[in-house]
C-alpha cells in the first residue's frame, strides 16, 4: 500500500463476517464504519459496496466469485483473523494487499502441539479408552523429557513450540525452507528426520509444503518416531501416513487432516497410534479477542496512513 487508504477526514468502509467484530471495528475510531456481510447475501450493495477492506470469517467459507469482487471496485485490502492464509493467496485481483492475523493463534496452537506431544508420549488416548472400558491397565509408554525434537518451521508458531518444549530439557533442532542461524534448511531433512523421537510439523501451505511429509519423508523416521501435524491436512500425505500407522512403524498426532472434516469411515478414524483432533488448535478462550486485536491495529495504521503489517500478497 504505497498510497493512504483514506485521507485524514475520510471515513473507511470496512466489511465484516459478524455482530461482534462490527462493534470491535467500529470501536477503533468515528471514521470506520462495519458492514456486515455473509456469502448468503449475494455481491455487497449500497454503502457496503464502498468498503476498502474486507475481513472473512476464518474457518472454511467458500472463496467467493468473481461477482464478489467485481462488487467492491475499492478494495484494497484482505484481513483475515487467522495466519493460515492459502484459500486466499495468489487469489486476489490486482491492487488487493492479503494480511494475516500473525499472532493470534500462536499461542494456543503452540499449547495445543505441546499438549499433543504429551498425550501421545505418554500414552494418553490409551488410558482414557481403558478407563471408560473400566479396565486398570498400567503399561510404559514413552517420554518427552530429554527427547529429540525436530521442529519443522521456525516461524512464530515454530518457536513458540521450541519455547515450551524447553522446559522439558528436550533436544531441539529447528527447519525452514532456508537456512539460517540456529535453523537447518529443508534440504537437510533427509540427515535429520532419522535422529529425531518427534517431528512436529508447522508450517504454512505452499507449493513447496503441499505433500512435504510424503512416502520418503515418514520412511525417514525412525522406527516408533511421533509426527504431530499442526499444520494443514495438505502438508501430509495421507496414504503416506496411513501405511506407516497401519504397520505399526510410526505413531502421529495431528489437528488436521486431508480431507477435512474427515468422512465418517475413514481409516484415520481406526487407524492404530493416532490422535486426532479436529481443527481445535487455536480454539481456546481469548483467540477473537486476539484476532480482534490484530485487525484494529491493521485499521488504526490504515488510518494513520502507516505501512501495513504482516502482508501475506502485496501486487
Amino acid at each position: 500500500m504505497s498510497e493512504p487508504l483514506v485521507g485524514p477526514d475520510e471515513v473507511l468502509d470496512v466489511l465484516v463476517p459478524s455482530r461482534a467484530l462490527a462493534a470491535a471495528v467500529e470501536a477503533v475510531s468515528p471514521r470506520v464504519r462495519a458492514h456486515r456481510w455473509a456469502a448468503a447475501d449475494g455481491p455487497p450493495t449500497g454503502d457496503a459496496a464502498r468498503s476498502k477492506v474486507w475481513i472473512p470469517r476464518s474457518g472454511g467459507a467458500p472463496f467467493p466469485g468473481e461477482e464478489f469482487f467485481a462488487a467492491l471496485p475499492g478494495l484494497r485490502v484482505v484481513q483475515l483473523l487467522s495466519a493460515g492464509a492459502e484459500r486466499f493467496a495468489g487469489r486476489l485481483p490486482d491492487g488487493v494487499s492479503l494480511c494475516n492475523a500473525r499472532g493470534a493463534h500462536t499461542p494456543s496452537t503452540a499449547e495445543w502441539a505441546v499438549t499433543a506431544t504429551l498425550a501421545a508420549q505418554r500414552g494418553i488416548p490409551f488410558f482414557v479408552r481403558e478407563q471408560d472400558a473400566g479396565r486398570w491397565t498400567p503399561r510404559t509408554h514413552h517420554k518427552l523429557v530429554g527427547a529429540k525434537v525436530l521442529v519443522v518451521g521456525a516461524g512464530d508458531i515454530g518457536r513458540t513450540i521450541g519455547r515450551m518444549m524447553a522446559g522439558f530439557d528436550v533436544e531441539l533442532t529447528f527447519v525452514a525452507r532456508s537456512a539460517r542461524d540456529g535453523v537447518h534448511a529443508t534440504s537437510e531433512l533427509p540427515e535429520l528426520l532419522p535422529q529425531a523421537d518427534i517431528v512436529v510439523v508447522i508450517v504454512p501451505v505452499t507449493d513447496e509444503t503441499i505433500g512435504l511429509v510424503d512416502a520418503a519423508f515418514l520412511a525417514a523416521m525412525k522406527d516408533d518416531a511421533l509426527l504431530v501435524n499442526a499444520a494443514r491436512g495438505v502438508v501430509v500425505d495421507t496414504d503416506a501416513l496411513l501405511a506407516e500407522l497401519t504397520a505399526g512403524r510410526l505413531r502421529a498426532a495431528v489437528d488436521v487432516t486431508e480431507p477435512e472434516p474427515l468422512p465418517e469411515g475413514h481409516p484415520l478414524w481406526t487407524a492404530p497410534n493416532l490422535l486426532i483432533t479436529p481443527h481445535v488448535g487455536g480454539d481456546v478462550p481469548g483467540t477473537n479477542e486476539r484476532a480482534a486485536a490484530a485487525v484494529a491495529d491493521q485499521l488504526e495504521r490504515i488510518l494513520d496512513g502507516r505501512p501495513l503489517v504482516n502482508v501475506v500478497d502485496r501486487y
